[in-house]
């Protein structure tokens, strides 16, 4: 296939870089986030999936109900927002889902304050949901099949404000498909009073397409983007805006996600359909549906602009549906090598590497990359040279000059799925063994050769749906997998791709459902579920 003989500059038999080479500067820290580990979705402005600190190291064990806190919500409740502390000292965890916005306890996971939102559709009875779980757990074939697609519909389906952040004042921000939303608390010294909604801001009929991603830069201005490819930003206190569109034109946007709605009935493919990366320069990192763009801000002015330090080029787009990666940085030190880090749209996706500073003089264009910006393309085949297809909806976990992505193919489509069913299977089935996809693969920069290597692949691990997330004081990378029917934590040795431990945890109540996996600021495993929020005690 035209994607496994990509050049990556060169590609090796597993060999990873000696640990003197990876030790790098740690990104900066934004002060304009909450002061903990995971502040926002991906947890830090520059959206690399890691902490410094240490995670859990095993043995492998099937956890009982004393190993675990689990907490129910509501549908959707995927974020776990960490909080900076209050005037006593303790932290919250802000949590929003379809229905509710919640605020929980730190240490118990114990609600200390729930929102309904407003014009919304009520509170499902738990109840429901847990009968909801027994159906993905019980049915077989076509019956689980019914009953995920009947799930997805209901609770899936329009799903907006999904990406959100806690700022340095334990302010929670989303962008719903129109507006953005700001809660605090109704007594800014007491982590249990109640759920206010300060303010709303609705955006400019000029601004088109709904409201996608949320980041801040360093100077404390919100980042919102719209589908249809407009950068926003957006003061703390909703009194000033700027924004821009980024190249391609309204026309190209608005027609593309036409056609992906009609295509899908939905429109998860939107012309812009991740979120952003942001740089302590305040730059702007977004991928449209064929090209990566860099929109520069200088404290007043948008700029897309060469001129100023912008650019925009076109990426490997052979699938035609654009990158469903949400981009990361990488590289911080003034002798580091600084790169954005995405997935592309080829029907293989490459993990892409791309300068995001100047281009070195003496850099000679890939040859098969379309751009020279480009600095590697990784093809992530999980070792299969002639393997059709295999796309990610995961953002691409960095640490050091490591960058990993996971298999979400499923090991089967049953005749009568249509392809676009395959994100069904992997996110509500993907527990279901005949479904189980099994795969996670890594590049690694080399600086001195400089060239994007193969450090490993490990067939052995899954991760159906789940963004992973790096502990690097333990060397580990962690990942809700799946084995033998029953969902899992799945560790992974980030040098070397070896399966360290798992943890069997259960059913479909511990299912991420595209959430990512945090390590918290104890170094506990702590995520979002289908319907809770879920901490391992180890």
């Amino acid at each position: 296939s035209p994607a496994a003989e990509l050049s990556t500059g060169s590609v090796s038999s597993p060999n990873p870089l000696p640990p003197e080479r990876i030790v790098m500067q740690q990104p900066p820290v934004n002060p304009f986030l909450a002061p903990s580990g995971n502040a926002m979705a991906h947890g830090r402005s520059d959206q690399q999936d890691n902490v410094p600190w240490a995670g859990p190291e095993g043995p492998s064990e099937v956890l009982d109900a004393d190993s675990v806190q689990y907490t129910w919500l509501t549908p959707c409740h995927f974020g776990c927002m960490i909080s900076g502390p209050y005037p006593d000292g303790r932290r919250v965890i802000w949590s929003n889902g379809r229905q509710t916005i919640n605020k929980l306890d730190y240490d118990t996971l114990e609600i200390l304050a729930e929102h309904v939102i407003e014009g919304g559709e009520g509170k499902t009875p738990q109840a429901e949901l847990e009968d909801n779980l027994r159906g993905l757990d019980e049915n077989e074939g076509w019956e689980a099949i019914e009953h995920a697609i009947g799930l997805s519909l209901k609770y899936m389906t329009g799903l907006d404000g999904v990406y959100a952040l806690v700022d340095c004042d334990n302010t929670f921000f989303l962008g719903r498909k129109d507006h953005a939303v700001a809660y605090v608390d109704s007594d800014p010294t007491d982590p249990a009073s109640a759920i206010v909604e300060r303010d709303r801001w609705y955006k400019p009929d000029h601004i088109e397409g709904f409201f996608v991603g949320i980041n801040i830069t360093f100077d404390g201005w919100l980042v919102m983007t719209t589908d249809h490819g407009w950068v926003v930003l957006l003061k703390r206190d909703f009194s000033e805006y700027r924004a821009i569109q980024i190249r391609g034109g309204a026309q190209d946007a608005a027609a593309y996600c036409a056609a992906k709605a009609e295509d899908y009935g939905h429109t998860g493919f939107g012309w812009v359909r991740t979120s952003t990366c942001v740089d302590d320069d305040n730059s702007i990192y977004l991928s449209s549906c064929d090209h990566h763009h860099k929109v520069v801000w200088d404290g007043e002015r948008l700029s897309i602009d060469e001129a100023d330090g912008a650019w925009s080029f076109p990426y490997r787009n052979g699938a035609q549906n654009g990158s469903g990666t949400t981009p990361s940085l990488m590289g911080f030190g003034p002798d580091e090598d600084h790169f954005v880090v995405f997935g592309d749209g080829d029907e293989v996706v490459n993990i892409t590497f791309a300068w995001r500073d100047e281009i070195p003089d003496d850099w000679e264009q890939l040859p098969d990359a379309p751009s020279r910006r480009i600095a590697g393309l990784g093809p992530a085949n999980m070792g299969d040279p002639d393997l059709p297809a295999i796309q990610t909806e995961q953002s691409i976990t960095v640490s050091g000059y490591g960058a990993m992505t996971v298999n979400n193919e499923p090991a089967m489509l049953p005749d009568g799925i249509p392809v676009r069913g395959k994100r069904l299977l992997c996110f509500m089935l993907g527990h279901k063994p005949e479904y189980t996809p099994h795969g996670l693969h890594k590049y690694e920069w080399n600086p001195v050769e400089r060239r994007l290597d193969e450090a490993w692949v490990n067939n052995d691990v899954s991760s159906p749906n789940s963004v992973p997330f790096v502990a690097q004081a333990s060397d580990l990378v962690y990942t809700c997998g799946s084995r033998d029917g029953m969902w899992t934590i799945e560790a992974v040795n980030w040098s070397t791709g070896e399966s360290a431990f798992h943890y069997v945890l259960g059913g479909s109540k511990f299912n991420t459902l595209g959430a990512g996996v945090t390590v918290d600021d104890d170094g506990r495993i702590l995520y979002g579920t289908m319907y809770g929020k879920v901490r391992i005690l180890r």
